[in-house]
């Protein structure tokens, strides 16, 4: 064999040899080596479902793993509602013939579609009480093409949940899984049928946890709930009533409104928590309604002045601001105006749509511990039987003689707001113990404005009953009060309202200026 021969082979059997070697020098020093983009080596669950076992090349799941596993369970809702009424009534036929002319009333049909997910192999469906609200007609189609009329179990407004049945076979349910154990961050999957995009997959994470949803994109119902899981994964009109899952490919929320100007995806989207929604659906199926309990208590968000009022050093927990009946539950076990109350059962309590959630998972007759901080840092609890929900729609409430022309410049350079005396008029609509100074007047650029109200259009003015404990009747009672006070101090005051003799009067704090 020629020489260059040979030295080509040994050149080749040198480099075979130091790529083996190279490639368990690279492995025993766990280099890293390219991998897919969706792998989630090593994400870590505190407190949540065990993850999935690896697959064989030791990746978990990838998206589209669990898309193909969940989109089974995924149904296509479809609605038909009749109104009612002249549907010409706005249009230009009055130009041509009059305000008196009257075109023929007949029923018109409006379409509507959305999205479910299947709970049970024997029919059960959850989706969003917008979706179905009102439909004469309600048709759900599979992901095989099958389609079905489905019966509306149940429906409860203020949580946007609704259960509607279908009879099929051969359905795949949608493991639940546990939302308090999602954490900001999480990648999640939604799954639903936006513009009428059938069986459509998005990806994003868990953007925020407990978020509110007051002035957003939630159409024509009035939430009451107010403890969503916020998402970036894509939400649009149709993704109403789909699941949001993790990356076990478990439920862990509701799909069910977006915040957008345009109503349209902007890279926000809500769900209702999987936890709070298997307590609906649960009563829904068992009784057409849901069992709500309360405290009997109007509650607000604690403000550094409130937590300072108290002797708290962390601005946390709940306010109780008013108490909503006379045989408040809560006010009958001891709890007091001013209170804030930091834990339930002995867990931390650390703002409103967590108490909500807390309290909505109860039932009326259930006794909880309630702790609260009250003047001097001091912690107390309270046994307090919840009460039944008066028009079992409310979890609680988040909010909340003669004339006298004295100037009342104390009041307004210090606590922002001028009153004046009740009128004869106004005193013949208000009882004795709900009369005192009226507020004519906020400061916008005062510590009592959004918290003290003079009324409006549509609103009536607040009436000063007590402040830092002490009865005021008149603005002479009143200046006297604050005149005592210096900046920095904090002013607590019992405000009543004119418009509603059944209102419970409300405390609100203000730093003195």
């Amino acid at each position: 064999m020629p020489s260059k021969g040979r030295d080509l082979l040994k050149m080749g059997a040198i480099i075979a040899v130091a790529f083996v070697a190279g490639l368990g020098f690279a492995s025993a020093l766990n280099l890293p080596r390219p991998g897919r983009a969706e792998s989630l080596r090593g994400l870590n669950y505190v407190n949540g479902p065990a993850a999935p076992a690896a697959r064989a090349d030791g990746v978990l799941p990838s998206f589209a793993d669990i898309a193909e596993r969940v989109r089974p369970s995924v149904v296509y809702v479809q609605t038909r509602t009749k109104i009612t009424g002249n549907p010409h009534q706005d249009m230009p036929f009055q130009f041509f013939f009059g305000p008196n002319f009257q075109a023929p009333r007949q029923p018109q049909i409006e379409r509507g579609s959305g999205s479910g997910f299947i709970v049970s192999q024997d029919g059960y469906i959850l989706t969003n009480n917008h979706v179905v609200a009102d439909a004469d007609h309600v048709e759900v189609t599979l992901l095989d093409n099958r389609q079905f009329t489905a019966k509306v179990v149940g429906r409860d407004p203020n949580t946007d949940i609704a259960v509607i049945k279908i009879n099929a076979d051969h359905l795949t349910p949608l493991p639940l899984g546990n939302s308090d154990a999602a954490r900001i961050g999480d990648w999640v999957l939604a799954i639903g049928n936006p513009l009428n995009f059938t069986f459509t997959v998005t990806a994003g994470i868990v953007s925020a946890k407990g978020r509110q949803l007051p002035g957003l994109q939630d159409g024509n119902d009035r939430y009451q709930l107010q403890d969503f899981i916020q998402t970036d994964a894509a939400i649009n009109p149709g993704n109403s009533g789909g699941p949001l899952v993790n990356m076990q490919g478990e439920v862990i929320g509701i799909n069910a409104a977006i915040a957008s100007q345009t109503g349209y995806y902007e890279g926000y989207g809500f769900a209702v928590p999987i936890n709070l929604a298997r307590k609906v659906m649960d009563d829904l199926i068992a009784t057409g309604h849901v069992q709500r309990a309360v405290l009997g208590i109007g509650i607000a968000p604690v403000t550094p002045v409130d937590a300072q009022a108290v002797g708290m050093t962390q601005i946390r927990g709940v306010l109780v601001s008013s108490f909503t009946t006379a045989d408040s539950p809560a006010k009958a076990a001891g709890l007091q105006l001013g209170d804030i109350i930091v834990a339930l059962n002995d867990t931390a309590v650390a703002d409103v749509p967590q108490l909500q959630t807390m309290v909505g998972f109860r039932r009326p007759g259930d006794v909880v511990h309630v702790t609260i901080v009250r003047s001097g840092g001091k912690e107390q609890t309270f046994d307090v039987r919840l009460a039944a929900a008066p028009d079992s729609t409310q979890l609680a409430s988040a909010g909340g003689s003669g004339s006298d022309e004295a100037s009342a410049d104390q009041v307004a350079s210090k606590l922002g707001f001028s009153v004046q005396g009740l009128t004869a008029d106004d005193a013949a609509h208000v009882a004795a113990d709900l009369r005192g100074p009226v507020v004519t007047d906020v400061d916008e650029d005062g510590p009592a404005y959004g918290k003290v109200f003079a009324g409006g259009p549509n609103a009536a003015p607040d009436i000063v009953l007590k402040i830092n404990g002490t009865r005021v009747r008149t603005v002479e009672e009143l200046q006297q009060a604050v005149h005592g006070l210096h900046k920095g101090d904090i002013a607590s005051l019992i405000l009543g309202n004119t418009g509603d003799a059944a209102t419970s009067p409300r405390l609100v704090r203000i730093e003195v200026r």
